[in-house]
């Protein structure tokens, strides 16, 4: 064969197929496989034909047809299919090829799959890909992790293909060893849960204590695409709205209330729990679509359960506005939250995460890109050691603005039987960090009452651990002191 391919795909499905269509465009040679290898001819006959494609119908016949080092790259189901495709790929591999994980796989798998891989002699990377069908033609976010040796063979690859801010720079880069690349896709995806269920929300206060058809709630995300809350869910909240079925009605009235997920959104809850991170309201916007499942039960309870009738009584200009608010302060604890993660994951993993380069990464090409992600960008360039974004002045201010509104929203939601999860625990978040003191004091008492775990006092020193016998009948023998 003449002419060797500068990367291989396996994987022609709408994400793989898109993806080396964009690869190609930018001058790189690829050659493509599917398990399926009729689809392989179809590309070819099809999409692909005439173009800088080679189509292989063997894992061979893939490896044989690249440059060294030979780089392959899988946008497969995560989970077994990978771990298979990966010691298919092993034996045609030589020393310093690189295999390239593009799905959404989990990162503990990343991890291990990084040590397992460079146990052959080879290199790896796990890298998130985000922007969906379109994002994956014209430019997705891309968060590549892995064996810190493969970054400099595929980054002109990568970083051609990404999509670009409005100074040309990609929205990729390097994020950090083992799995880093796809931990921080994972928390991407837990932001984009909490984006969607706050807008949700939104949504269903506007209509159902609003009163406002689909037509008015179009007209007011249009706008709001113009200010704080421009972004790709906003933008494309606005146009589902507007979308009308067959009939001249609105198609989002006639779409079942049953939300799927794919897993992503609970491994960063998991992650969360098992690093002892508040990640609240991802956590409730994953129970949300829990609960949105149940649908034939809640049918069934809406017949037997009766709650208040919202009714609306006040100016209605002013309230989607305070509406807007609440968006924007619950957004801006997502991040806040998500960031938290994120540098959790870095102390426990020993990963050296650049949490302004992962805004950037994160402001073009994938779902959650928002004109929000430049102000994290500033603050995390002003202040790298920045603990949370709360404590960024540009936030702190933001957030203190947003609060009035978005207490009203919340306090009336709730009042009138309007469920809110996300944004009623995104506030009481902020409410909680904000408190010198909360009433963890009793739940500590509690527990020495009942298990003899100890406590520490106000006016001792941290680390000094008490116990008190509060009924007399116990003795002194406290447990050891431990925290999950």
């Amino acid at each position: 064969m003449s002419k060797k391919a500068d990367i291989g795909l396996i994987g022609l499905a709408v994400m793989g197929e898109n993806l080396v269509l964009n690869m190609e465009s930018k001058g790189f040679t690829v050659a493509v496989f599917n398990r399926t290898v009729e689809k392989v001819d179809s590309f070819m006959n099809g999409r692909g034909a005439g173009k800088n494609f080679i189509g292989a119908h063997s894992i061979e016949e893939l490896c044989a047809s690249l440059e060294r080092p030979r780089k392959v790259m899988m946008l497969v189901k995560a989970g077994k299919p990978v771990d298979d495709f990966i010691d298919l790929i092993i034996p045609h591999l030589e020393e310093g090829d690189i295999i390239i994980d593009g799905g959404n796989s989990h990162f503990p798998d990343t991890i291990r799959r990084t040590k397992y891989v460079e146990s052959k002699g080879l290199l790896y990377i796990g890298t998130g890909v985000s922007g969906g069908e379109e994002g994956a033609l014209l430019g997705p976010s891309m968060m590549p992790g892995g064996s810190p040796a493969a970054w400099p063979h595929i980054k002109d690859i990568f970083q051609a293909v990404a999509a670009k801010v409005e100074d040309g720079s990609p929205c990729c880069d390097w994020v950090g060893q083992d799995g880093a690349g796809h931990f921080v896709k994972m928390v991407h995806n837990g932001i984009e849960y909490g984006d969607m269920q706050i807008i949700t929300e939104a949504y269903q206060i506007m209509k159902e204590y609003l009163g406002m058809n689909a037509d008015e709630m179009h007209e007011v995300f249009k706008k709001w695409n113009t200010e704080e809350l421009d972004s790709y869910l906003i933008e494309i909240t606005r146009d589902i709205l507007g979308y009308k079925d067959e009939d001249g009605s609105a198609l989002v009235e006639k779409i079942l209330d049953t939300a799927g997920q794919k897993g992503t959104g609970k491994w960063t809850g998991v992650a969360a729990l098992d690093l002892g991170i508040p990640l609240t309201l991802i956590g409730e916007s994953v129970f949300a679509r829990c609960l949105s499942a149940q649908k034939d039960l809640r049918v069934k309870a809406s017949k037997v359960i009766n709650g208040p009738t919202p009714k609306f009584d006040g100016d209605k200009e002013q309230f989607i506005e305070d509406i807007k608010m609440a968006l924007y302060g619950a957004k801006i604890i997502s991040y806040a939250q998500g960031y938290n993660l994120m540098m959790e994951a870095a102390q426990e993993y020993k990963w050296d995460l650049n949490y302004g380069g992962i805004a950037l990464m994160w402001r073009g090409g994938c779902i959650i890109r928002s004109a929000f992600l430049g102000d994290i960008k500033k603050a995390f360039d002003k202040n790298p050691k920045l603990e949370n974004l709360l404590l960024d002045p540009f936030f702190k201010q933001k957030i203190e603005s947003a609060q009035a509104g978005w207490r009203r929203v919340c306090a009336s939601a709730l009042a009138n039987g309007i469920p809110v999860p996300a944004l009623t625990s995104a506030l009481c978040y902020f409410d909680g960090f904000r408190s010198e003191r909360l009433p963890a004091n009793l739940l500590q008492a509690q527990r020495d009452y009942f298990g003899a775990h100890t406590y520490e006092r106000v006016d001792k020193p941290r680390g000094e651990f008490f116990h008190t016998n509060w009924t007399g009948r116990g003795g002194d023998t406290a447990s050891s002191t431990y925290n999950v």
